[in-house]
């Protein structure tokens, strides 16, 4: 039986590269009563080049309403698997631009947990984003995404 289960592991999950596509991120702020947006439109792709080793970039509408950019690596070398559903968690560290109370909109690198829900078609992204005084308002990330390779 260990056998078959051997081949058997050589599922689409587990090949490489594996490459998703995200409409943009949903952010639940911790603070709600600033007017903030949470519903964070936009364009992102993630290539995952082994397990533990992911590149991600994208574009959205961020909770300022203005237009972000970021380019991520992803490391996450924790990982388990529940009915056929594969989790991982690790950090992203990322460059980010579009936050007009932080370096007036500019560039700046930031380093953010993640946990990764992935299935054959469908998964998710989720991040916790903290607090900086006068800069950014903490929130709950969560980003869905869809397998396309």
């Amino acid at each position: 039986m260990y056998a078959a289960a051997a081949q058997a592991g050589a599922t689409p999950q587990e090949s490489w590269p594996q490459v998703w596509l995200n409409p943009g991120i949903y952010a639940q702020h911790f603070d709600s009563g600033k007017g903030l947006r949470n519903n964070n439109i936009g364009f992102g792709a993630e290539v995952v080049l082994a397990g533990d080793h992911v590149l991600m970039a994208g574009s959205f509408i961020n909770s300022n309403r203005a237009r972000s950019h970021f380019g991520a690596y992803q490391w996450r070398p924790l990982h388990w698997q529940f009915s056929g559903v594969d989790v991982s968690a690790g950090i992203a560290v990322g460059a980010f631009d579009g936050y007009p109370n932080y370096r007036h909109g500019g560039w700046f690198v930031a380093p953010l947990p993640m946990l990764a829900i992935e299935g054959r078609t469908f998964g998710a992204n989720i991040s916790l984003i903290p607090t900086v005084a006068n800069r950014f308002d903490g929130a709950l990330a969560v980003q869905i995404k869809l397998r396309v390779w």
